[in-house]
């Protein structure tokens, strides 16, 4: 009998999850083993980092969501540079652009991007980065950056082949949420067989986006399991391979310890 599959969740926002603890909890039961809880405001990062401190198997990544780029300051990539002294703290997100809902300006998501991206490379840490509608500027700014070292992570891939073919180039990996088990997302399965074995990962985005199964309900990184199923079936492998195949990219990418402890709390 195969040993039973294991999962790392490399995007969630448990800070806005109501009973962490029960959420964690159900997680390690269906083989969650680690998780990133990710910001997306400057409160957002700072209650990631303290639940993190909290929860062994949690690690935090602090940034600003596109979203909110209107409110970045000088002052704000300060303290989020000072957050991610933390040790607690695996990378810098939620970050990026986002053309499609346009909540702040291209130009203050482009300058806020720059400021992240830099922030990242001086301390060595993977981008955990959000792009969406935004996909020629996303690889302009990384092609100007690219005389440093860039890490991290496409989270929740989208868009056309051509752009995730380039992000791979830059070195980048890419994720794939609970949205590629739909029944319209053709096009994102389509995507998962573009990427190669060792730069593929797995999230949830909880309490977003909870996979064809559990639709409509609250997402949570238990659910993990109904998207590692999809994937497998589109490349022809099983829920044990993928889970082994993902979980070591993720601790690759985030520096994670090879095993973290199942208790609770500290």
């Amino acid at each position: 009998m195969g040993m039973p599959p294991e999962f790392v969740d490399t995007h969630c926002h448990l800070d806005m999850v109501r009973a962490v603890e029960a959420v964690l909890s159900r997680a390690r039961a269906a083989g969650v083993r680690q998780c990133i809880s990710v910001g997306t405001t400057l409160e957002s990062s700072r209650a990631n980092v303290a639940l993190a401190d909290q929860y062994p198997m949690l690690r935090a990544a602090v940034g600003v969501h596109p979203h909110e780029a209107d409110t970045v300051t000088d002052d704000t990539l300060t303290q989020i540079d000072a957050l991610a002294d933390h040790a607690a703290v695996a990378a810098i997100g939620e970050v990026g652009l986002d053309h499609y809902r346009q909540h702040a300006t291209p130009e203050n998501q482009l300058r806020a991007l720059r400021g992240f991206v830099g922030l990242a490379q001086r301390r060595n840490l993977p981008l955990i980065i959000h792009c969406r509608d935004a996909y020629e500027p996303l690889l302009e700014l990384l092609q100007h950056a690219a005389s440093r070292p860039i890490r991290g992570v496409l989270h929740c891939a989208s868009g056309p082949p051509e752009f995730i073919r380039a992000a791979l180039e830059f070195g980048l990996h890419v994720s794939f949420a609970g949205n590629v088990t739909f029944p319209n997302a053709g096009a994102l399965r389509d995507l998962v067989r573009i990427v190669p074995d060792d730069r593929l990962l797995m999230e949830t985005d909880a309490p977003f986006l909870a996979p064809q199964p559990v639709r409509g309900a609250a997402n949570e990184p238990a659910f993990m399991t109904h998207t590692a199923a999809c994937l497998a079936q589109v490349r022809g492998t099983t829920v044990e391979s993928m889970g082994a195949i993902t979980s070591r990219n993720a601790r690759h990418l985030f520096a994670l310890p090879e095993a973290t402890s199942i208790e609770t709390a500290r």
